[in-house]
Protein backbone atom coordinates (compact mmCIF):
# COMPACT_ATOMS: atom_id res chain seq x y z
CA UNK A 1 0.00 0.00 0.00
CA UNK A 2 3.31 2.37 0.73
CA UNK A 3 4.56 1.35 -2.63
CA UNK A 4 1.17 2.41 -4.34
CA UNK A 5 0.78 5.72 -2.70
CA UNK A 6 4.54 6.83 -3.27
CA UNK A 7 4.03 6.26 -6.86
CA UNK A 8 0.62 8.07 -7.03
CA UNK A 9 2.38 10.93 -5.24
CA UNK A 10 5.12 11.13 -7.85
CA UNK A 11 2.97 10.68 -10.62
CA UNK A 12 0.66 13.68 -9.03
CA UNK A 13 3.88 15.95 -8.69
CA UNK A 14 5.66 14.55 -12.82
CA UNK A 15 1.83 15.96 -13.87
CA UNK A 16 1.81 18.92 -11.79
CA UNK A 17 4.86 20.02 -13.05
CA UNK A 18 3.71 19.18 -16.60
CA UNK A 19 0.67 21.23 -16.22
CA UNK A 20 2.46 24.77 -14.96
CA UNK A 21 3.00 27.11 -17.66
CA UNK A 22 7.04 28.15 -17.82
CA UNK A 23 8.31 30.82 -15.85
CA UNK A 24 11.37 32.85 -17.47
CA UNK A 25 13.54 33.60 -14.63
CA UNK A 26 15.28 37.32 -14.95
CA UNK A 27 18.25 35.83 -15.79
CA UNK A 28 16.94 33.67 -18.73
CA UNK A 29 14.67 36.64 -19.89
CA UNK A 30 18.34 38.95 -19.84
CA UNK A 31 19.98 36.14 -21.50
CA UNK A 32 17.72 36.74 -24.17
CA UNK A 33 18.99 39.95 -26.10
CA UNK A 34 17.31 42.24 -27.49
CA UNK A 35 18.50 43.09 -31.19
CA UNK A 36 17.71 44.81 -34.87
CA UNK A 37 19.92 45.24 -37.56
CA UNK A 38 22.34 43.62 -35.88
CA UNK A 39 22.28 46.09 -32.41
CA UNK A 40 22.10 44.68 -29.15
CA UNK A 41 19.40 46.96 -27.61
CA UNK A 42 20.63 46.03 -24.29
CA UNK A 43 24.17 47.51 -25.00
CA UNK A 44 24.61 51.41 -25.81
CA UNK A 45 23.42 52.71 -28.55
CA UNK A 46 23.55 56.06 -29.90
CA UNK A 47 21.57 58.15 -32.41
CA UNK A 48 22.71 61.51 -33.91
CA UNK A 49 21.51 63.97 -36.78
CA UNK A 50 22.96 67.22 -38.41
CA UNK A 51 21.84 70.49 -38.78
CA UNK A 52 20.95 70.62 -36.19
CA UNK A 53 23.51 68.70 -34.43
CA UNK A 54 22.15 66.12 -32.01
CA UNK A 55 22.89 62.96 -30.22
CA UNK A 56 20.39 60.68 -27.94
CA UNK A 57 22.57 58.13 -25.99
CA UNK A 58 20.58 55.41 -24.80
CA UNK A 59 21.87 53.11 -21.92
CA UNK A 60 20.28 50.73 -19.44
CA UNK A 61 20.59 53.61 -17.21
CA UNK A 62 18.89 55.55 -19.14
CA UNK A 63 18.28 57.93 -22.19
CA UNK A 64 20.01 61.58 -22.44
CA UNK A 65 19.35 63.93 -25.37
CA UNK A 66 21.72 66.50 -26.04
CA UNK A 67 22.09 69.00 -28.97
CA UNK A 68 24.28 72.13 -30.18
CA UNK A 69 22.88 75.14 -27.84
CA UNK A 70 20.47 73.08 -26.82
CA UNK A 71 20.06 71.76 -22.69
CA UNK A 72 21.07 68.76 -22.21
CA UNK A 73 17.92 66.40 -20.85
CA UNK A 74 18.24 62.95 -18.87
CA UNK A 75 15.22 60.41 -19.01
CA UNK A 76 14.79 56.86 -17.39
CA UNK A 77 15.14 53.71 -19.92
CA UNK A 78 11.31 52.28 -20.11
CA UNK A 79 13.10 49.69 -21.75
CA UNK A 80 12.54 49.30 -25.58
CA UNK A 81 9.17 48.26 -27.44
CA UNK A 82 10.79 45.74 -30.18
CA UNK A 83 7.98 45.39 -33.33
CA UNK A 84 9.02 43.83 -36.77
CA UNK A 85 11.84 45.99 -37.80
CA UNK A 86 11.97 48.92 -35.38
CA UNK A 87 12.17 49.72 -31.94
CA UNK A 88 10.59 52.25 -29.86
CA UNK A 89 11.61 54.25 -26.23
CA UNK A 90 8.84 56.51 -24.58
CA UNK A 91 9.85 58.52 -21.71
CA UNK A 92 9.88 61.89 -20.69
CA UNK A 93 12.88 63.63 -19.51
CA UNK A 94 13.60 65.46 -15.97
CA UNK A 95 12.64 68.44 -17.20
CA UNK A 96 8.84 67.15 -18.45
CA UNK A 97 9.69 67.22 -22.10
CA UNK A 98 7.93 64.18 -23.69
CA UNK A 99 10.98 62.37 -25.61
CA UNK A 100 10.04 59.16 -28.25
CA UNK A 101 12.92 57.57 -29.72
CA UNK A 102 12.05 55.15 -32.76
CA UNK A 103 14.96 53.02 -34.46
CA UNK A 104 14.19 51.30 -37.85
CA UNK A 105 16.28 48.55 -39.26
CA UNK A 106 17.23 50.44 -42.67
CA UNK A 107 20.76 51.79 -43.62
CA UNK A 108 21.18 55.43 -42.83
CA UNK A 109 23.47 57.89 -43.86
CA UNK A 110 24.20 60.82 -41.92
CA UNK A 111 24.74 63.44 -44.36
CA UNK A 112 28.01 64.53 -42.98
CA UNK A 113 30.69 61.84 -43.30
CA UNK A 114 30.75 59.12 -45.95
CA UNK A 115 29.65 56.67 -43.25
CA UNK A 116 26.64 54.13 -43.34
CA UNK A 117 24.75 53.12 -40.27
CA UNK A 118 22.77 49.89 -39.66
CA UNK A 119 19.29 52.18 -38.15
CA UNK A 120 17.43 54.97 -39.29
CA UNK A 121 16.41 57.27 -35.95
CA UNK A 122 13.77 59.70 -35.48
CA UNK A 123 13.49 61.61 -32.06
CA UNK A 124 10.87 63.85 -30.92
CA UNK A 125 11.43 65.87 -28.20
CA UNK A 126 9.01 68.64 -26.48
CA UNK A 127 6.92 69.06 -30.06
CA UNK A 128 10.50 69.12 -32.22
CA UNK A 129 11.15 65.78 -34.92
CA UNK A 130 14.87 65.05 -35.34
CA UNK A 131 15.68 62.90 -38.01
CA UNK A 132 18.91 60.77 -38.08
CA UNK A 133 21.08 57.43 -37.68
CA UNK A 134 21.95 55.15 -35.02
CA UNK A 135 24.53 52.35 -34.00
CA UNK A 136 26.08 50.47 -31.14
CA UNK A 137 27.95 53.12 -29.54
CA UNK A 138 30.83 50.69 -29.59
CA UNK A 139 30.45 50.50 -33.14
CA UNK A 140 30.34 54.44 -33.37
CA UNK A 141 33.75 54.25 -31.35
CA UNK A 142 35.74 52.40 -33.40
CA UNK A 143 34.29 53.24 -37.19
CA UNK A 144 36.29 55.43 -39.54
CA UNK A 145 34.77 58.45 -40.96
CA UNK A 146 33.95 56.45 -44.34
CA UNK A 147 32.54 52.58 -44.24
CA UNK A 148 29.86 50.60 -42.35
CA UNK A 149 29.69 51.23 -38.82
CA UNK A 150 29.25 47.58 -38.02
Amino acid sequence: MRAVFLSTAALSLVLAACSQPAQKTPDAAKAESRVLAGVDLDQPVRALGTEPFWAVEITPQGLTYSGVDRPEQKAANPGPTLQGNLVSWTTKTEAGADLAVTLTATDCSDGMSDRTYPLTAKVEIGGQTLTGCAAAVAAIERAGESGRVE
